[in-house]
């Protein structure tokens, strides 16, 4: 009896595909109460959402570099510590805003909001978005086919190169001033470097005060004149590193990647004031986390592998910017990077368990990694061009095969007081993890290297 068994667990064994047998026998499991772990302490209201360049941001650096620490991982190359910081300038408006067009003169606060401002004058040629829009001009947005409200026009918008934008105020822009703390956002940018590319300058009107402005003609001046404030306090952004030398250094480093910030307090929704960020990033830093602390546990890579949690990716990805500008190895030398992005909740566009890889089609990694067991597929969302909206872009402009894995592209709870534990699908989290655990294990031992597939290869910012 006990022969026949065997025989019968062996052929069953022999049966089941090489890619699950790999699963099977996997040494390492990640636990469910890790995951919460990192996420009780990231998400917690003690980070108080882990604004962007703030000591909150650096206190999650420094959870991560600790952790990093534990598992045994070493500082990166040329690095004498665990956290690389960089300097930020953050102007901030007076919130006296004026803007005025003809004969019409507006004032902020009273007549127009200002959503986000780039700090500086603004002064363009008035244009209408029912027409073709002019580089450089005032856009007047009345309304966008297929757009169903007022930020939906503007997502559709902010790629015409248009100086500004002028929306119809609705729900969707009231919800976007009330994330923002009910203050203009201005772009973060590296100290010396300029600020970061941001959403452009956008101010939202009445329909009353939109009548006004439709009255002036096309082609009219108009001008918006803002009064930055001087920055009081030096602020600064932290990368958290962790390095694992491979038996092969130079045989290239593999790139794990998330972002560790979030959007700090800002105005209360339904009398919570603190965005905690559980699903955005604090999902994908614990993926990070996680994968280091078994690739650490498990048998040496032959391939380095490089773990990066960044600062300010919510204010202009400044912490990718940053690295990518400072690399601890050579860009040339990195095989893959693969960024992870709120991956605490389920896609409903997705097979259920598997997270969703921007840019699937750019290149030959999300299908070698799939067909190694990881829960991956393509993104169901291109209008949304996730894959330029991530850390992962910045690399893939220098010619990096870099894509990012997340969970649902669209969660309700983005950038509300309520992405926070409660909202997480833990089981979900944790499976997916998992499943990438010996998938990337794999790709840091053989030598595959990545390729983008004809035309994947993005250029430009797109």
């Amino acid at each position: 009896m006990m022969k026949r068994g065997v025989g019968v667990v062996a052929g069953a064994l022999l049966a089941l595909p090489s890619v699950l047998l790999g699963q099977q026998a996997a040494a390492w499991t990640v636990r469910p109460e890790w995951v919460r772990a990192h996420e009780e302490f990231l998400a917690s209201d003690a980070l108080a959402g882990r604004g962007s360049a703030t000591r909150d941001e650096e206190i999650a650096a420094a959870y991560v570099a600790s952790e990093f620490i534990g598992y045994g991982l070493k500082p990166a190359p040329g690095m004498s510590g665990y956290i690389q910081a960089a300097e930020v300038d953050a102007p901030q408006l007076d919130g006296h805003a004026t803007l005025t067009a003809g004969t019409v003169s507006l004032n902020e606060g009273t007549d127009f909001h200002l959503l986000t401002s780039t700090g500086a004058w603004v002064t363009a040629p008035l244009a209408r978005a029912a027409g073709p829009i002019p580089p450089g001009a005032a856009v007047l947005v009345t309304e966008v086919p297929g757009a169903s409200n007022s930020m939906a026009a503007l997502n559709k918008l902010r790629r015409s190169g248009a100086a500004m934008l002028i929306v119809l105020e609705d729900q969707s822009t009231r919800d976007l001033l009330t994330r923002l703390g009910g203050r203009t956002r201005t772009p973060m940018g590296l100290k010396g470097e300029g600020s970061a590319p941001g959403r452009g300058t956008i101010v939202t009107v009445s329909q009353a005060t939109m009548e006004k402005l439709l009255a002036v003609d096309s082609g009219a001046s108009a001008v918006l004149a803002v009064h930055p404030l001087q920055q009081a306090v030096p602020r600064r952004t932290f990368n958290a590193i962790g390095y694992l030398e491979g038996s092969d250094p130079a045989s290239g480093t593999i790139l794990l990647t998330a972002h560790l910030d979030h959007l700090g307090v800002g105005a209360p929704v339904n009398g919570d004031s603190i965005y905690n960020g559980a699903n955005d990033d604090a999902a994908g830093t614990t993926a990070v986390l996680e994968l280091a602390h078994a690739l650490a546990g498990g048998p040496k890579p032959r391939r380095n592998v490089l773990f990066v949690c960044y600062g300010s990716e919510e204010a202009g990805e400044l912490g990718s910017t940053y690295f990518g500008a400072h690399p601890p190895v050579p860009l040339t030398s990195i095989v893959a990077n693969l960024e992870f992005e709120m991956i605490g909740a389920q896609d409903p566009k997705m097979p259920r368990g598997v997270l969703l890889l921007t840019g699937w089609d750019r290149s030959n990694l999300g299908p070698t990694l799939k067909a190694h067991g990881a829960l991956i597929g393509p993104d169901p969302y291109p209008e949304e061009h996730f894959f330029e909206r991530s850390d992962n872009y910045a690399l893939a402009l220098r010619g990096v095969v870099a894509h990012t894995a997340a969970g649902w592209g669209t969660v309700p709870t983005y950038h509300q007081p309520d992405d926070d534990l409660a909202h997480l699908d833990l089981p979900f989290m944790t499976n997916a993890i998992q499943s990438l655990v010996e998938p990337v294990r794999w790709l840091a031992t053989s030598d595959f290297k990545p390729a983008w597939n004809p035309g994947g290869q993005p250029r430009s910012r797109e």
